[in-house]
């Protein structure tokens, strides 16, 4: 009666333990599991089970077997005991590693989400550069704005720009400032009576200051405009590495692609600057 009884208390002990496991099998089956740790940490609670199904079982027959010495009972259930106990240390360390193992997925998702952040702004600030042509023309242009400027406070009041040169230089001026809403302004005034280059670069600069607004969509059609108002310009490969950048903004990357196909057919030989900024939006398009 007493191997009896110890067994069946193996037994018993071993109920909670297996609805544990259960529990445990059925997260690890709930999870998506794709690395060879979380196939390794299934195999051992599988080993596991099938372990204390065992106990069980030979707790369950003990009516059949011969009755053993008290002493003999007491042993058994004391092994029994520590058998049971090392399982549940066992299943309670692999639920600790499968806990660590859902902690670094949740870290690496947060990682992708501040990756795409970066990304996205890494865009805008590449966008912003190659819009304004490499910096060379537009530095140039910032210090002759700012010296007329200068010039004109020594008078009495400075007089708003009117023609379209002037439009321009103080549209560039403050495109370089990142005052995007007076560079549109500017820009909408000059192409009103600009002619020739003078609109090519009033579109342009339009477009800049789009782009600078986030308007992406309108400065992907104004940078288009730039480009087919003078196909063969200089102007025309940022043109369309804006048509480019302002729809890599969109996330609309199978037209970017098409944008970079068409830059790369129109102008096979372009300068190093723009092929640079070709290559970093092809990499970041997919192309």
């Amino acid at each position: 009666m007493t191997s009896v009884s110890a067994r069946g208390r193996v037994a018993a002990l071993c109920l909670p333990v297996m609805a544990a496991l259960a529990a445990s099998s059925s997260v690890a089956h709930a999870q998506d599991v794709s690395s060879r740790e979380g196939l390794a940490l299934q195999n051992q609670i599988m080993a596991l089970q099938q372990q204390l199904s065992q106990i069980q079982s030979s707790g369950g027959n003990g009516g059949a077997l011969p009755a053993p010495s008290a002493t003999a009972g007491s042993s058994s259930a004391a092994g029994g005991g520590d058998l049971t106990a090392q399982l549940l240390e066992r299943v309670n360390t692999l639920e600790q590693q499968q806990r660590e193992m859902r902690g670094e997925i949740d870290q690496l998702t947060n990682d992708l989400q501040k990756q795409t952040a970066t990304l996205s702004k890494q865009i805008s600030d590449a966008q912003f550069a190659a819009q304004n042509g490499g910096g060379a023309a537009a530095a140039s242009a910032a210090p002759a704005a700012a010296a007329a400027s200068g010039a004109d406070e020594s008078g009495s009041a400075a007089a708003k720009p009117t023609t379209p040169d002037a439009l321009l230089a103080a549209g560039k001026a403050a495109l370089q400032k990142r005052d995007y809403a007076t560079a549109h302004e500017n820009a909408e005034a000059a192409l009103k009576n600009a002619k020739g280059s003078f609109k090519v670069d009033a579109q342009f600069l339009m477009a800049q200051s789009l782009a600078g607004e986030k308007q992406y969509r309108q400065s992907a059609v104004a940078y288009y405009d730039a480009y087919r108002q003078s196909p063969k310009s200089a102007r025309a490969p940022d043109a369309l590495l804006g048509v480019t950048a302002s729809l890599l903004a969109m996330g609309d990357k199978k037209a970017a692609c098409q944008a970079l196909e068409k830059l790369k057919t129109e102008f096979p030989s372009p300068t190093q600057r723009v092929s640079h900024a070709a290559e970093i939006y092809a990499g970041r398009g997919g192309c």
